[in-house]
């Protein structure tokens, strides 16, 4: 069985080690990323919603770059919200920026009732362009 292949981006945040886990775990041609928050790199939530949820898509795309990857490569995509009904807006204009053209990634939204002190959280699957996958040991 194939070692984990762990991804960390620059400038790793503290909650990483706090939580123990991985940002994301490279197998083959897939890139499975943790949940990413809105976290500064002290590990502290950013305490606007909207900052907040600009930050999870930031350490998104950081977790993203690491592997030599981005969101282009994204093909599912689980977002959980604290207050689905009054946050859904600004998720949504946020994630218009971010996301670009069609055709979108899959994307399931749940509402949860805690996030460790945040909340919203992104998480991920994507498909590695073939060089990114190559540099895997689990290739």
């Amino acid at each position: 069985m194939p070692k984990r292949d762990a991804i960390f981006p620059a400038g790793r945040h503290a909650l990483y080690d706090v939580h123990q886990y991985s940002a994301a775990i490279r197998h083959g041609d897939l890139l499975f990323v943790s949940g990413q928050v809105g976290s500064r790199e002290d590990g502290s939530p950013e305490p606007v919603f909207e900052d907040q949820v600009r930050r999870a898509f930031a350490n998104l795309r950081a977790v993203l770059a690491a592997a030599d990857a981005s969101f282009d490569d994204v093909i599912d995509v689980t977002s959980f919200h604290t207050d689905p009904q009054t946050q859904f807006d600004t998720v949504l204009a946020v994630r218009a920026e971010e996301i670009g053209e069609p055709p979108y990634p899959a994307w399931t939204a749940v509402g949860v009732t805690w996030l460790a002190g945040f909340d919203f959280e992104l998480k991920v699957i994507a498909r590695l362009p073939p060089k990114a996958a190559e540099s895997s040991p689990a290739a």
